[in-house]
């Protein structure tokens, strides 16, 4: 019998409990810096050494975290299901917690990519990427990060992982950021999905169930859940 297909949507909640700080909470900065003067194209070329200099601490502080109960349990997912991971967070955590399909709808913050070719990606060795560091074509690489009022070209792909889904479980997302917000509704209407996050969610719908939890309260024992439904399937 074919495994069932897990779909696995992450978002800050998730990576928090790691200690890697957000701007989930919608006061417009990350790390004390103003989202417009670092996570937008204005903001690159209106000050790259600032973002670079920006992203440095982030990968940095992405380098020096660990992943959490929540990421493990993911993970452990695979021991009986064919597993998926969408996440909004832009660090290796899932992989290093030992996820094997995940797909970065904000990029990843361990790579960078060309100014000129969006397509040469490549990874970036420690903490930073120096002012002066060029793709093939003589570019400066810049953080392969998806900036607010760019597009998300791995959005398409993500929808057909959900679309395809026999069940979704939605971890630490406010479900406000769009579009990747929007995906949930490419889940077949007869999928059940769960969400788990601590703060009261608005989401309403047939099959769905909520448990206001932290990630790392809530997920490990959703997942052993799962394992054990899957063991006696």
């Amino acid at each position: 019998m074919p495994k069932e297909r897990a779909v696995v949507f992450t978002g800050a909640g998730v990576s928090a409990e790691s200690g890697l700080r957000t701007f989930r909470d919608g006061d417009g900065l990350w790390e004390e810096y103003r989202i417009e003067d670092v996570a937008t194209p204005e903001a690159w070329r209106r000050d790259p050494e600032l973002v670079l200099r920006f992203y440095d601490e982030r990968r940095a502080q992405v380098l020096a975290a660990q992943p959490n109960a929540a990421h493990l349990a993911i993970a452990r997912l695979e021991q009986r299901y064919e597993v998926t991971v969408v996440t909004q967070n832009i660090d290796d955590l899932h992989e290093r917690a030992g996820s094997t399909a995940v797909i970065h709808l904000h990029g990843e913050i361990l790579k960078a990519r060309s100014t000129v070719n969006p397509t040469f990606v490549t990874a970036i060795n420690g903490a930073s990427l120096p002012s002066g560091a060029r793709c093939p074509l003589g570019s400066q690489l810049r953080p392969h990060i998806v900036w607010f009022g760019e597009e998300v070209p791995m959005l398409e792909t993500a929808a057909r992982a959900i679309a395809a889904a026999d069940r979704l479980l939605v971890i630490g997302t406010s479900l406000q950021v769009y579009p990747a917000a929007g995906l949930v509704h490419y889940a077949p209407p007869e999928v059940s999905i769960t969400l788990v996050d601590p703060n009261p969610v608005e989401m309403r719908g047939r099959g769905l169930r909520i448990l206001q939890d932290s990630a790392t309260a809530g997920v490990p024992p959703l997942v052993e859940e799962w394992l054990n439904e899957a063991a006696t399937a």
